[in-house]
């Protein structure tokens, strides 16, 4: 690359004509030629690095520019400078910085995207998302300062012509063999394009130096002449396809016979649609169209890439330059390179050909993180929903009726009357004691409560022992809850949150079960203070009642030796009142405690159900709804806010 240096200027700098072109500030001694071939080949025959080289080359003594720099980047001191372009420290420095602007944050987001989505989506969905990643990092160790432009076309079109005409020297062979380019060319305008070089594969061989005269205004391009993109030669295309993933911009050649192929527009400038505004269209050989032909033949070329979807750049708007010129006879060439010269000084281009291959990822991406209507989510509604089903299918309101009986039960047995009692343990004894199955039986159907009564002596105590939850209305339920927080999200986000509910769902009833038993194994009601003083005066109403009984025998067999018989009397039809009218009082009285009772036993079995539900299923659910709003997000980001 020593050789490009020293070259050109002006158009007599190489003749000792001495003089510039009006408003170019460069001086261009061709005697530099010489002496930094010299230094470049007594840094290889001592075995320098290549770097070290460049470093030398870029220090060797050059006419101070004045604002050269300032011109490239604003703000930087002028220096002294290789003729290849500014030093590789500005451009790291200095041109890389224009990577930390709308494209970083966008990088990172695509980064954590797909670090977030590797458990969620298949590798071949995110492996265009990977590759741009590390085509990025690729790319952002090279400087953003030197824009590399790729020519290609189809066979006979002329891009090789072209290519030449740019470089201002016949580098790449023309001719009517085809097809005449092999291997990729490159020409570049700077001493600091080995490692993109490298990067792109193109060898040392196949690496050239502008001709004279030397255009300072293309300082930092990097220009790629590119095999026939339609070449029956085996790996021409595989050759043009790999490099058109990794240059910076592309000028797409075209001829008046060709401009039209349905293989170059489906296979080529289609997927271009979002790259606009790093392609150039050009049709060559306009030379050969006579009169208004060339005009007629670039509208017709504007309206199929139009179709195509690649946005035109006309009227000030940002988009695809389309012109006509003729690599032979030079027509249009210095338009384009203008326009080569704008798009190398903005160093933007490799920023914007990552944009658009992080948008158009974005685009192939859409599917698996947005669909048609907007996430829902597991609303408080659907939560509370799925709580109630839980507690319905372990019985939790049969358990408060089942409660509020007990109670009841519990409460006529400690007020009623001794008597009452004693018919009870008859008829418990029989089986046929209202207020409960026999012993140890169990519910019929899943969801039930079971009753069992004992009679320790002369206490009755019944209770609900067991309550086997419905496996059935628990799948039901986990299954609603999985449609109901899925609705909206994508198809392997909404799997995910399914197969999230489902194996909460497993085991689900039993551990309701577990917890059901546990509630009611450790809380027992306690006894009202007022059922011991109602049994204890039912106890005075008995023993009255025996008294009055033994009076009034006594009475009738003369023992007492008195006719005051009423008297007895008075005390046995006064307790077989007394003791029935406050067994009869303390059943209304019970009916509200056993009510609360029952809602209180009814509660904490809902509220075990829930815990089990929550903890297995719905804490799951959340989380990867959590996963997918942060994923939803760095998407948002990534796809610059859409």
């Amino acid at each position: 690359m020593t050789a490009m240096a020293g070259n050109g200027g002006n158009e007599g700098g190489g003749s000792g004509g001495g003089g510039r072109a009006a408003g170019d500030r460069h001086t261009w001694d061709d005697g530099l030629i010489a002496r930094r071939a010299h230094r470049r080949a007594a840094g290889r025959a001592a075995g320098r690095p290549a770097r070290a080289r460049d470093q030398e080359a870029a220090e060797e003594a050059a006419p101070d520019i004045p604002g050269a720099v300032a011109d490239y980047f604003p703000g930087e001191e002028t220096g002294r400078r290789s003729f290849g372009g500014p030093p590789y420290a500005v451009y790291q420095a200095g041109v890389r910085s224009f990577a930390t602007g709308t494209l970083r944050p966008r990088l990172e987001a695509l980064r954590q995207l797909v670090g977030l989505s590797r458990s969620r989506l298949e590798g071949r969905a995110l492996a265009g998302a990977a590759r741009v990643l590390d085509e990025a990092d690729a790319r952002g160790r090279h400087p953003y300062g030197h824009t590399v432009v790729a020519v290609a076309g189809a066979t006979g079109s002329g891009k090789s012509t072209l290519f030449n005409a740019l470089s201002g020297a016949p580098l790449s062979e023309t001719g009517v063999r085809r097809p005449t380019t092999a291997t990729p060319l490159a020409c570049a305008w700077t001493d600091h394009a080995d490692g993109l070089l490298d990067r792109l594969g193109i060898p040392a061989v196949d690496r050239r130096n502008p001709g004279y005269p030397y255009d300072p205004a293309l300082r930092g391009l990097v220009l790629l002449d590119l095999p026939d993109h339609d070449s029956a030669a085996p790996g021409h295309r595989e050759r043009v396809d790999r490099l058109l993933g990794l240059v910076d911009a592309v000028v797409w050649v075209v001829d008046p016979e060709k401009y039209a192929d349905a293989v170059l527009h489906e296979r080529y400038l289609r997927p271009l649609a979002g790259y606009a505004e790093v392609t150039f269209v050009v049709l060559n050989q306009v030379d050969r169209l006579p009169g208004e032909a060339a005009d007629q033949v670039l509208d017709d070329l504007r309206r199929l890439l139009d179709e195509d979807g690649l946005a035109l750049g006309e009227h000030g708007e940002p988009g695809a330059a389309v012109l006509g010129l003729s690599a032979l006879t030079g027509e249009g060439v210095g338009e384009l390179r203008e326009m080569l010269a704008r798009l190398t000084a903005e160093c933007g281009a490799a920023e914007r050909r990552l944009s658009a291959d992080v948008a158009g990822t974005m685009t192939r991406l859409r599917p698996h993180y947005v669909a048609d209507s907007g996430p829902v989510g597991l609303t408080e509604r659907a939560r509370a929903e799925f709580e109630d089903r839980l507690a319905e299918a372990a019985g939790a309101g049969a358990a408060g009726k089942a409660a509020e009986r007990a109670w009841l039960r519990d409460a006529e047995w400690a007020c009623g009357t001794p008597w009452g009692r004693l018919r009870a343990r008859k008829g418990h004894a029989s089986g046929s004691f209202r207020g409960g199955g026999s012993r140890g039986s169990r519910g019929s159907g899943a969801g039930e409560w079971t009753e069992w009564s004992e009679i320790p002596g002369a206490r009755a105590r019944t209770m609900a022992v067991e309550a086997v939850t419905a496996r059935p209305a628990v799948e039901e339920a986990v299954r609603t809850l999985g449609d109901e927080a899925t609705a909206g999200l994508p198809g392997p986000w909404a799997q995910a949150v399914r197969e999230a509910a489902g194996w909460g769902g497993r085991g689900l009833a039993e551990a309701i079960d577990e917890a059901v038993a546990a509630e009611t194994a450790h809380r027992r009601p306690v006894r009202p203070v007022w059922w011991s003083m109602v049994a204890a005066a039912q106890v005075t109403v008995l023993l009255a009642q025996v008294i009055g009984v033994l009076w009034l025998l006594g009475a009738m067999a003369g023992v007492f030796g008195g006719p005051e018989w009423w008297m007895p009397t008075l005390l046995v039809l006064g307790g077989a009142t007394v003791g029935p009218t406050l067994a009869w009082g303390s059943r209304a009285a019970a009916r509200g405690p056993a009510r609360r009772h029952g809602r209180s036993v009814e509660g904490r079995l809902r509220e075990a159900a829930a815990e089990c539900g929550r903890r297995r299923v719905l804490e799951p659910v959340e989380t990867e709804l959590a996963r997918y709003g942060e994923v939803r997000a760095q998407y948002v980001v990534a796809a610059g806010g859409a």
